[in-house]
């Protein structure tokens, strides 16, 4: 996808990515098993892809956080598998979220991406320097933000959208370096 001039203008200012979960980082459905001793638990399924893309972001010191309006473990592994910086869990108001990450990181709004795809996220979407969505998200979501993925939530969208950051920046070929070197050594990523 070509992005213009202003747009990877705007990119390159980027320290933070900010996700929401559900429908980003997966699919959106909500998984119920039932155990046999009457115990339900949730599923959901992420997609790798990005969280190799999260690698690679974090390799080159750009931080991760999530905002999401549910609270459950599934959630909880999978932000602290992807070491993420920021987790606001369980959020009402995501736009407070936002003001809480941009004091714990001391960055501007400018310096943030945030990908969602609803009405939830619609504050922040309108706040931060550049807003994205995925390609499933709702038309109205899709006309306020600056870019829109190739991808569904949950096909690797937030993969996508890693490495239109690091390429706008001009520091994919160092992100993918320093990932193979640690892989190389051994070292998790």
């Amino acid at each position: 996808m070509q992005i213009s001039t202003h747009l990877c203008e705007k990119f390159k200012k980027v320290k933070l990515l900010l996700m929401d979960v559900d429908g980003i980082l997966n699919d959106g459905r909500v998984y119920y098993v039932p155990f046999p001793n009457g115990e339900i638990k949730i599923a959901k399924f992420f997609n790798v892809r990005d969280g190799l893309g999260i690698n690679l972001l974090r390799a080159v010191g750009i931080k991760i956080g999530v905002i999401t309006g549910r609270s459950d473990e599934v959630v909880l592994k999978r932000c602290q598998d992807l070491k993420c910086a920021f987790i606001k869990m369980g959020v009402k108001n995501k736009l407070a979220a936002l003001e809480e990450a941009l004091k714990t990181f001391n960055l501007t709004a400018e310096e943030v991406c945030y990908i969602g795809d609803d009405w939830n996220d619609f504050p922040v979407l309108k706040a931060v320097g550049v807003s994205a969505t995925v390609a499933d998200a709702p038309e109205e979501i899709k006309e306020v933000v600056d870019y829109i993925t190739t991808k569904k939530g949950g096909d690797g969208a937030v993969r996508e959208l890693i490495e239109v950051i690091l390429k706008c920046q001009n520091r994919f070929e160092e992100a993918v370096s320093i990932f193979l070197q640690k892989l190389e050594k051994g070292e998790k990523p």
